[in-house]
């Protein structure tokens, strides 16, 4: 099978030739049909997380079908592999429901191999059927800017105005689920990217601006999607006492320190870790009722590095997908 390789931090992937994977007991191949690309990639990419297993296949958005004998599911499902790939189902953290914070878990393309490549294997217990009517390119984005983009979401139930920092791809998914429950978003962006800002204008935001910048209204809650340390003072002084400033990146810039006055009030700043499988369910059977539309940009396996590249520089308007063969 082709597969795109990282074999060193800081290098660029590299196309190799390789056997099909072989799953073991409680595992499934699946025959990869697209992969998202996600910011977490650049940062394992980048040496920002810490030991990642290499060599290693990246990629943790991965739609595809089944290709093995499997107890839950029939060869040829088309199913979802997202971001945690196996919990060990015995620590203090998974035995109360926390399985996001498991002790010792396996993240897909990270510490076991991702989707950037023609097969890969999953736990049977981690993977997703894909809802009807959503194409495998359209579906790949959900696995991941979906999922912990809706944890995120979760994390500010109730609150009625919600500054989004950063309109990438989980911005742009997570906006149409916000608007569907009734919540006013505020966009915020790089400084001066007036054409981002028209786009989330235009995707139902109340109002956008530059991140450096106050809204014309105190927030509820602000979600940071972009992974700048120096955006979580901006976003306290954004939100009303008693709000919430959720990071819901897994890497993140130092914060730099701030006034104790933006954050009394009881402002409260937490993060977000990984995703657990009843907020996957949850969100794939929210996703057709709305019903979310991705907006993707494809390019072929051989062509990831350029992808990657792309997604660095801020060229995308949405979601970079890996398309490796057809529906």
């Amino acid at each position: 099978m082709r597969a795109m390789v990282l074999e060193k931090s800081g290098g660029s992937l590299k196309l190799q030739q390789l056997e099909k994977p072989e799953p073991q007991k409680g595992q499934v191949r699946i025959k990869v049909t697209a992969c998202s690309i996600c910011r977490t990639d650049l940062h394992i990419l980048d040496g920002e997380l810490p030991s990642p297993n290499l060599p290693l296949i990246m990629g943790h958005q991965i739609v595809g079908t089944i290709d093995t004998d499997s107890d839950h599911f029939k060869k040829g499902d088309l199913i979802g592999v997202p971001w945690l790939g196996k919990s060990c189902g015995t620590c203090p953290y998974c035995r109360a429901g926390d399985e996001n914070l498991c002790d010792t878990p396996s993240f897909t393309g990270y510490t076991i191999n991702g989707g950037f490549a023609e097969y890969c294997i999953a736990d049977e217990h981690f993977i997703f059927p894909i809802p009807k009517n959503y194409p495998a390119i359209q579906a790949a984005p959900l696995l991941c800017a979906g999922m912990i983009g809706y944890r995120s979401l979760k994390k500010v139930k109730g609150a009625k105005k919600i500054g989004f920092y950063g309109f990438g791809a989980a911005a742009h998914l997570l906006i149409q689920v916000a608007l569907f429950q009734k919540q006013e978003v505020f966009a915020f962006t790089r400084k001066g990217d007036l054409k981002t800002q028209e786009l989330a204008k235009k995707m139902g935001a109340k109002w956008a601006g530059d991140s450096d910048t106050l809204p014309p209204e105190e927030l509820d809650a602000a979600i940071l999607f972009a992974p700048v340390g120096d955006l979580v003072p901006t976003a306290l002084k954004a939100v009303r006492k008693g709000g919430s400033v959720i990071c819901a990146g897994i890497h993140m810039s130092d914060i730099p320190s701030f006034p104790y006055e933006i954050l009394w009030g009881e402002r409260v700043v937490r993060s977000v870790a990984n995703l657990t499988r009843k907020d996957g369910e949850e969100f794939l059977a929210l996703a057709p009722r709305i019903p979310i539309k991705t907006d993707v940009k494809t390019y072929p396996l051989e062509e990831l590095n350029q992808a990657l590249q792309d997604l660095r520089e801020g060229k995308l308007t949405g979601s970079a997908v890996i398309v490796l063969s057809s529906e």
